[in-house]
């Protein structure tokens, strides 16, 4: 199959790989060396028990799911790869100091050669928000202004910042990236397409290419009302290892006609049976099925 333009990505698979770091070494040369043009890592930093809860949380993660932190992750990937990219996906922002993000997100593209982007999203988990000190009812708007210091201190060796949730009195981050770091939203409804086509450089839906043509055609939409071209703003879907070759097959087909730039390589079981998810187990029969599973998957769409 013709896919050159789309890149291709493997999901990390943080809640199920382990942690033995000979294995996710393994896992991540592996793809690199099958031709995967990024690996895509998902965030958590606590997890938490569901049952009494009052806002009930409603995401697929407990706090029997493991996982890797991005940042460490991925600079321990940097170190044992040369040419794969990195893509959070995503990393949720607004739980996290934002100076402190940009410091490491700065320091990870310059030691990796310029291999990172940047999703970000505003997460579900208030018990994780609580937990971390930051208030989840005004994650949103904290969000927003998270974006503009991310960007100022990129850019910027001393940074003069007052804002409803930042204060940074005449400070910067040095050393800054050689290259821009692309930021990229995470977006399934209305309120994130806007921010996307507002302020990101592209978008990452998070589910098949079958499902996303009115959220695409939305996408553009909202690109246009920005006055923003196309051109350059990357779309990014997912496809699960339970859908199997045809879907896979047919799917890519579909997302390079309708403009997707990106698709994201899922096999991890963790949090399938979800209503959000709603995806079959697969028996990976243990870390090597990980591995396994890169290559079945690229030798089925190439």
């Amino acid at each position: 199959m013709e896919n050159s333009k789309i890149k291709i990505g493997a999901i990390f698979p943080t809640c199920e790989i382990g942690d033995d770091p000979s294995v996710i070494r393994d896992w991540a040369q592996t793809a690199e060396g099958l031709g995967y043009d990024f690996i895509l890592g998902y965030d958590h930093v606590l997890g938490a028990i569901h049952t009494d809860r009052e806002p009930v949380l409603t995401g697929p993660y407990t706090e029997a799911d493991p996982f890797h932190e991005p940042f460490t992750l991925f600079a321990y990937l940097a170190g044992l790869t040369e040419v794969i990219e990195f893509a959070t996906g995503v990393l949720i922002l607004p739980q996290r100091q934002t100076a402190l993000v940009a410091k490491q997100a700065a320091e990870l593209a310059l030691l990796s050669g310029n291999r990172l982007r940047l999703g970000v999203g505003t997460g579900w988990n208030h018990v994780e928000y609580e937990s971390l000190g930051l208030s989840f009812d005004s994650r949103g708007r904290r969000f927003d202004e998270q974006i503009e210091v991310l960007r100022s201190l990129w850019e910027k060796p001393v940074v003069d910042f007052s804002g409803d949730h930042h204060r940074i009195d005449r400070a910067g981050i040095l050393p800054l990236p050689s290259e821009r770091i692309p930021l990229w939203f995470a977006a399934v409804s209305p309120i994130p397409l806007k921010r996307a086509a507002i302020h990101g450089d592209g978008v990452i839906f998070g589910t098949r290419p079958a499902k996303l043509r009115n959220l695409l055609t939305a996408t553009k939409e909202q690109l246009a009302a920005a006055g923003r071209s196309q051109d350059g703003f990357g779309f990014e879907a997912s496809l699960d290892f339970s859908l199997g070759e045809k879907i896979w097959r047919e799917d890519l087909t579909l997302w390079q006609e309708l403009g997707g730039t990106h698709v994201a390589f899922r096999a991890m079981n963790t949090g399938n049976s979800h209503p959000l998810m709603r995806l079959e187990t697969v028996d990976y029969g243990g870390p090597k099925g990980y591995i396994d599973a890169l290559e079945t998957f690229m030798k089925a769409i190439d």
